[in-house]
């Protein structure tokens, strides 16, 4: 049964069918070739793992990102983020960098990161002389900042499959977030002293950077009271989401004043897009996950680990390998699906903390995002700096060492992990 799943598996994908499909599509055919159980079983596991209450958060994380990202937020965020660091070396740059991390508060998604900040930065970086592969690869690493800050959906999808608490993940994200953003942020300074890149001679301005702050404050307060609400106990994760999309209504209506009933339309059709194409992934990573179990693929994979690498910082050193080459070839999301019950198991086993694999897995998974052959912000990166996906790759080589560092750093230092 597990051998016809994964050559379908990979046919599929092969074949460019999306993710979702391929892994309803595999699991159904590996189910009817064994003739072991009824193909209702496919539908039944897939409708059991909608019946969960926290996975409610999902939607609303979402919905309140498309409500807080469609407005006049934006321009606040990124104005906020340009006064801060444009004056310095590699200053222009370093705005995507920010920007990215303070839009990570909002969005938690890395997609809708790399296409709203790539929208308005990287034609104003190029205008001002910066390589437009460098813009594009800049914008497209630093939109993966954006699934660590809460609220992250990867981290909700990873709570789903190993039962840890989203509040340890959120609170937990929120270091490397910050790492990554001045690990890029020095990627920028360096590569503009090394290059040459133009700096603005725009003199501080005090008085407009507090007029900014005040301005971007309510965006900037939503993740601290995220984690404030959950840390602290005062509501579960799925009445946060809920507050947040209540916040995101309020920003809009009495703050900016820009929320309208078809901004508002406009909002909610997005999410219900994003959520579905999650959910149809999330639906089919449980046949497939369900399939595993039968076959007891994490322990006998967790026995080969033990019996063949030993040492528990090979296996880690294995598992990141694994990961970032999965990345390559999967959406996030989906990677964190199907690696998750086969990692948690080995995790446990070798005593790594469930929730630093959690960091681990997001960490090596979203280099993937901006990895060809299906870099998802590569790709859309690329697009809007109108250059080849070739030329914005030779410029990742110093992101990606950030990247790796980190990545490490997490896996190997467990005090890291809040």
């Amino acid at each position: 049964m597990i051998t016809w799943l994964i050559i379908g598996f990979f046919v599929l994908l092969a074949l460019a069918v999306p993710v979702g499909h391929v892994l309803v599509i595999s699991s159904g055919a590996a189910i009817l070739a064994a003739r072991e159980f009824p193909v209702a079983l496919v539908a039944q596991q897939m409708v059991n793992q909608t019946l969960s209450f926290p996975m409610l958060a999902l939607p609303f994380f979402i919905l309140s990102g498309s409500l807080m990202m469609s407005g006049r937020l934006g321009e606040k965020l990124i104005g906020f983020a340009s006064e801060l660091v444009q004056r310095f070396r590699g200053g222009l740059g370093s705005v995507t960098v920010l920007g990215s991390c303070v839009f990570g508060g909002v969005s938690g998604s890395a997609v809708a990161d790399a296409t709203a900040l790539g929208g308005m930065l990287i034609p104003w970086q190029t205008r001002e002389g910066y390589p437009a592969g460098f813009a594009a690869a800049n914008n497209s690493a630093a939109a993966t900042i954006s699934i660590l800050i809460p609220p992250s959906i990867p981290f909700i999808l990873y709570s789903l499959v190993s039962n840890v608490s989203i509040a340890d993940l959120f609170l937990a994200g929120v270091l490397p977030g910050l790492m990554l953003t001045g690990g890029f942020i020095a990627v920028c300074n360096v590569s503009a002293r090394l290059r040459g890149f133009p700096m603005t001679d725009t003199p501080f301005d005090a008085v407009k950077c507090r007029r900014l702050f005040v301005e971007a404050l309510p965006a900037l307060v939503m993740p601290a009271m995220i984690l404030v609400l959950l840390r602290f106990g005062f509501a579960t994760p799925t009445e946060v989401s809920v507050m947040a999309v209540f916040y995101a209504l309020f920003a809009g209506v009495f703050l900016y004043r820009d929320m309208t009933v078809k901004r508002f339309l406009r909002a909610l059709l997005a999410a219900g897009v994003a959520t579905g194409v999650v959910m149809l992934v999330i639906m089919g990573s449980a046949v497939v996950g369900w399939m595993m179990t039968y076959a007891q693929v994490p322990q006998l994979f967790a026995a080969w680990c033990l019996e063949t690498l030993r040492e528990p910082w090979l296996i880690i050193l294995a598992m990141i390998a694994i990961m970032f080459i999965t990345g390559m070839f999967i959406d996030l999301p989906a990677a964190i699906l199907l690696l998750g019950p086969i990692f948690v198991p080995l995790a446990r086993t070798i005593q790594l903390d469930p929730t630093q694999l959690g960091l681990i897995m997001v960490l090596a998974l979203a280099i993937g995002l901006y990895t060809p052959p299906v870099g998802t912000t590569l790709f859309i990166s690329s697009s809007i700096a109108r250059v080849s996906i070739l030329k914005t790759s030779r410029e990742l080589a110093p992101f990606y060492a950030v990247a790796l560092g980190t990545t490490l750093a997490f896996a190997y230092v467990p005090a890291l992990t809040l």
